[in-house]
C-alpha cells in the first residue's frame, strides 16, 4: 500500500469546523486528574496501539512520543487522518465504550508512554470527572463521525442496484459502521479486486472487512461477525434487566435503568433506533425545534446508555424467552442465553406488507420500507410512489421530495387529517411535486428485472397505472412477539402484548407496564394500546424502570 503524506492529510482533518473539539489537548492538571483511572503503559517505536479490524484496550492519554493515525481508503491507498504529538492528547472513539473493534490503525512513530483507560475506567470518568468526561466524550463522538462521513473502513463491491448491498449499506450506516462502496462495473480498485479473486456472479457483493477478510454474497450477521460486532454476553451473569429491543423505548430503558445502577443487557436484531431510527427528520421530538433524524437520536442515545454500562448486543436476535423459578432467560438465535431477574419486551414491529400482486417479487428491486439517503440516490429526478398515511409516510414524502422528480402519495382514506399530524399535512400541502391520491389502493406490481409499474384503483373504482421504479410501503407494522409463546405471555388478538389492568383477569392496581408473568414488561410499540410516538416510547422507557426496581425489592 501507499500512504499519502502526513501534512496533506492532516490539514484535510483540520479543515474540520469542529476539529479543536475533535483533537484537544487535555492540560497537565486534567492528565494528573486521569491517572487514578488508569495505568501507566509503553509501546516501543514502530509497535500498533491497535490495528483496523482488532479490539482496542481502551484510550490512551499520551504522556510522550507520537502516534499516527492510519485509514485505510479504498482497497489500495492509506490516509493519515490525525498525528498525536503532545503530551495531553488521546487515541480512539466511541467504539471504545463497548469495547467494539478500530477501524483505523494507530502507529507508533516515536517511543509512547501513556495513561491506558480500559471501557470501565472511560465510563468511570464520564461519571466522577463530568466536566472532563464530557470534553472526552465529544472529541470519541465527533471522531467517529469524521471516518463515518469520509468513508473508511469496510469496502463493498457491488452494482448500485443489487438489492444484498443496498441491505448491507444500511445496516453499516444505521450501526454508524464507516464503509466505501465501489462500483464493480467502472471503479478501477474494483476492477483489479475483480480480476483477482475471479468472482461468479452469485458472489456479489463482496465485503473488504478492516482485517483484510473477503466475504462473498455476506448477509447482516456474518458481516457483523466479520467486523467483531457480535457482542459477547458472560452466560454465568444474571442481569437486573435484559431489554429486548433497542429502539427509542428500549434505549431510554437502557439509560435509566443503567444510570440507576442496575445491572443492564440489551439486544437488537438491527441496529439502534428501531423504526425511529429509519426516519430522515422528527420535528415533533421535545427538545429538538428545527428536527432530528432519527439515525443521530437513536445514536446519541445509544452511545448514552453505554456511557452508564449498559452492555447492547446488536445484531442478536430473540429466539424465544424461557421463565424459571429465580430468574428468566432468552435464548437468542445462534443458541446463546443470556439471563435476568427482569425482562423489558421493547421489540417493536415488523413492516407490515399490503396484500398486492407482484409486491414480494420486487422487495429489493424497486419496492422499500424505509427511507434513507441510499435510497434517495436511487431515485433521484425520476417519479416515485409511495403508499400510507401516518406521520411516517409524511416524513418520507417530504425527505423524498427534495430528491425525486415527483412523488405521488397513496391512501385509503378521503383525507390525511384522521393519521397525520397537522404540520406535516401543511409542509406536503407546500410542496409542488407532491399529488396525493385519497381513497386508492393498489392492486398490482409490474415489471421484469426491476419495478415498472404500480397499478391502483381510484376512489370511483377505475383502474389507472403510474410508470415508476420505485414504490416506498409505509402502512404500519406488526408486533414482535412471537417469541414470547414459550413463556405464555397474553397477547391482544392482533398480537400486541397485553400489559396492566388489559391482561385478563390481572388485579386493576397491576403496574401499568407489566404483562401476565410478573418480572415482564412490555413498552414502545410492541405493546397493546401504546401511542405510537416517538416521545410516548421513550416515557414509557423511563417509566418501566421504576416498576423494575419495585419487582426487585420484593424479589430480590
Amino acid at each position: 500500500m501507499s500512504t499519502r503524506s502526513t501534512e496533506s492529510e492532516d490539514a484535510s482533518a483540520r479543515d474540520h469546523p469542529r476539529y479543536a473539539q475533535m483533537f484537544p489537548v487535555l492540560s497537565a492538571a486534567d492528565v494528573e486528574r486521569l491517572r487514578r483511572f488508569g495505568a501507566i503503559v509503553h509501546y516501543g517505536k514502530g509497535a500498533f496501539l491497535y490495528r483496523a479490524g482488532g479490539l482496542c484496550p481502551g484510550v490512551f492519554v499520551l504522556l510522550s512520543g507520537k502516534v499516527r493515525i492510519v485509514a485505510r481508503e479504498g482497497l489500495l491507498r492509506e490516509r493519515v487522518i490525525h498525528t498525536y504529538t503532545q503530551p495531553g492528547e488521546f487515541t480512539s472513539d466511541v467504539a471504545q465504550l463497548s469495547n467494539k473493534p478500530a477501524v483505523v490503525d494507530a502507529h507508533v512513530i516515536e517511543d509512547v508512554d501513556a495513561i491506558l483507560l480500559r471501557p470501565d475506567a472511560l465510563r468511570a470518568v464520564m461519571v466522577a470527572e463530568a466536566d472532563l468526561g464530557e470534553r472526552i466524550m465529544r472529541a470519541l463522538i465527533l471522531r467517529r463521525v469524521l471516518v463515518f462521513e469520509r468513508g473508511h473502513g469496510v469496502v463493498l463491491v457491488g452494482a448500485s442496484g443489487n438489492a444484498r448491498l443496498r441491505a448491507l449499506q444500511n445496516f453499516l450506516n444505521r450501526n454508524v459502521f464507516p464503509s466505501v462502496t465501489l462500483d464493480a462495473d467502472k471503479n478501477a480498485e474494483a476492477l483489479a479486486l475483480l480480476e483477482r479473486l475471479t468472482p461468479q456472479p452469485d458472489d456479489f457483493p463482496l465485503v473488504v472487512c478492516p482485517s483484510g477478510t473477503v466475504l462473498r454474497n455476506p448477509d447482516e450477521e456474518q458481516l457483523a461477525s466479520c467486523l467483531g460486532l457480535v457482542p459477547e454476553f458472560d452466560p454465568a451473569h444474571v442481569y437486573d434487566a435484559l431489554i429486548v429491543g433497542a429502539g427509542p423505548a428500549g434505549l431510554a430503558a437502557a439509560v435509566y435503568a443503567a444510570s440507576e445502577g442496575l445491572s443492564v443487557a440489551g439486544i437488537d436484531c438491527r441496529a439502534p433506533g428501531g423504526q425511529a431510527g429509519s426516519s430522515s427528520r422528527i420535528e415533533n421530538y421535545l427538545g429538538f425545534p428545527t428536527g432530528i433524524t432519527g439515525l443521530a437520536l437513536a445514536g446519541r442515545a445509544f452511545v448514552q446508555a453505554q456511557k452508564f454500562g449498559a452492555h447492547i448486543g446488536i445484531p442478536c436476535e430473540a429466539k424465544a424467552l424461557h421463565c424459571g423459578a429465580d430468574a428468566f432467560a432468552v435464548e437468542l438465535c445462534d443458541g446463546r442465553r443470556i439471563a435476568a431477574r427482569t425482562v423489558v419486551v421493547a421489540s417493536g414491529a415488523d413492516y407490515r406488507r399490503p396484500d398486492v400482486d407482484g409486491l414480494a417479487r420486487f422487495e429489493g428491486s424497486g419496492v422499500y420500507y424505509w427511507a434513507t439517503p441510499i435510497e434517495a440516490r436511487l431515485c433521484r429526478k425520476e417519479p416515485v410512489a409511495l403508499v400510507g398515511g401516518g406521520n411516517s409516510a409524511g416524513q418520507a414524502v417530504v425527505f423524498l421530495a427534495s430528491h425525486a422528480e415527483h412523488v405521488h402519495l397513496f391512501f385509503r382514506g378521503s383525507s390525511l387529517k384522521q393519521s397525520m399530524s397537522h404540520y406535516l399535512i401543511e409542509r406536503i400541502a407546500g410542496l409542488h411535486n407532491v399529488t396525493l391520491h385519497a381513497g386508492t389502493a393498489l392492486t398490482s406490481l409490474e415489471g421484469n428485472a426491476r419495478l415498472e409499474c404500480v397499478r391502483y384503483r381510484s376512489r370511483d373504482g377505475s383502474e389507472c397505472a403510474l410508470d415508476t421504479h420505485h414504490l416506498f410501503v409505509f402502512i404500519g407494522a406488526q408486533p414482535r412477539a412471537g417469541w414470547l409463546k414459550e413463556c405464555g405471555v397474553a397477547l391482544d388478538a392482533k398480537g400486541f402484548v397485553l400489559t396492566g389492568a388489559d391482561v385478563p383477569g390481572s388485579d386493576p392496581r397491576a403496574m401499568s407496564l407489566q404483562t401476565s408473568m410478573p418480572g415482564v414488561y412490555a413498552i414502545g410499540d410492541v405493546r397493546s394500546g401504546s401511542i405510537k410516538r416517538v416521545s410516548s416510547a421513550v416515557g414509557e422507557g423511563a417509566a418501566v424502570v421504576a416498576q423494575i426496581h419495585a419487582y426487585l425489592a420484593v424479589n430480590a
